[in-house]
């Protein structure tokens, strides 16, 4: 065989390379063992609560409200609670979904003034790390004023801000950075060139955000929309603050709907908080089935956004 036909030796692998010292090697060695310990932490949790829930979760907790009772036998299931953590998800995004398409664009095509767009750009990361505990004491000084006594409870003058509209308010507040950031990155994305085209046939800077950029950002804004449904439903401190974290549902007046959204309620991350072993429920066998319940709607919003990934990445990439 000649030369010319042999195959050329391909590239050794750096942890192969002699070249390395000692201490590059050692630090290798710590990112793959740090790695892998958290990857067996993940899933020895995933595991865990798998296991458990799986061997205490039946259909008939799902469809049954709490009760009252001596044992774990006799309270019933956490259907209000499943019922409520699809109400705050449902009208958290309602609101953060909108506000959060709105400021992107507003960041990603405008930015003008440019000072106010810095301000609002350390706004959303200030909310981003803001602690949750934090955000439902704000959003307990904000509902149980007058002004807004409407939306919850009142008692002799006396308004308690408990309620669904309070709680899923402050959630989409959790929301809202995820919403931002993923649409943001996906109106960076496309490239100059295509706006451009966009102007020269006469399409105005609003129609091309509208009938352009935001369908071509599309996989980006189905991101940020389920990221922002796990952070809602994980929750805890803001359902236990300003939802009340009551087992069951108790509505203000009679009418149907709004009476549920004015009272109080509870979700499953507020469930499992109450019914944990060291919780004032102590009933570990609900707990691990409303934990099962919660981890899988996670790991469906997770594995839904990695399906929009997949598709965007197979529908092709913008080029220059």
């Amino acid at each position: 065989m000649s030369a010319a036909t042999q195959t050329a030796p391909g590239p050794v692998p750096p942890s192969r390379n002699p070249a390395w010292r000692l201490q590059d090697r050692v630090g290798l060695a710590i990112c793959w063992a740090l790695g892998i310990l958290f990857c067996a932490i993940a899933a020895a949790i995933v595991i865990y609560l798998l296991v458990q829930g799986l061997k205490y979760l039946s259909p008939s907790l799902l469809v049954t409200p709490p009760k009252i009772g001596f044992d774990q036998s006799q309270t019933g299931g956490f259907s209000d609670a499943l019922y409520g953590t699809l109400i705050v998800a449902a009208m958290g995004m309602a609101i953060a979904l909108p506000i959060g398409i709105a400021i992107a664009v507003w960041l990603s095509e405008y930015g003008r003034p440019a000072a106010f767009a810095r301000v609002c750009e350390s706004t959303i990361e200030m909310i981003a790390g803001t602690p949750s505990i934090v955000l439902a004491l704000f959003g307990t000084l904000i509902f149980t004023s007058p002004v807004l006594g409407f939306l919850s409870r009142t008692s002799e003058g006396v308004v308690f801000g408990r309620s669904f509209f309070g709680a899923a308010a402050m959630l989409s507040l959790v929301a809202l950075p995820l919403v931002v950031g993923s649409v943001r990155e996906g109106l960076q994305a496309i490239p100059r060139h295509v706006r451009e085209a966009s102007y020269g046939v006469g399409k105005t800077k609003i129609a091309t955000t509208r009938r352009i950029l935001l369908p071509a950002a599309r996989p980006s804004v189905v991101t940020g929309a389920m990221l922002g449904l796990g952070r809602i439903i994980g929750d805890t401190a803001i359902i236990v603050l300003l939802l009340g974290a009551t087992l069951n549902f108790e509505g203000v007046g009679s009418t149907p709907v709004l009476g549920i959204l004015r009272g109080t309620g509870s979700t499953l991350t507020s469930y499992i908080y109450s019914n944990a072993p060291t919780g004032p429920g102590n009933q570990p066998e609900k707990a691990y089935a409303a934990a099962f319940v919660l981890l899988l709607m996670v790991l469906v919003l997770n594995a839904a956004v990695d399906v929009v990934h997949r598709r965007a990445r197979r529908a092709g990439t913008w080029t220059g």
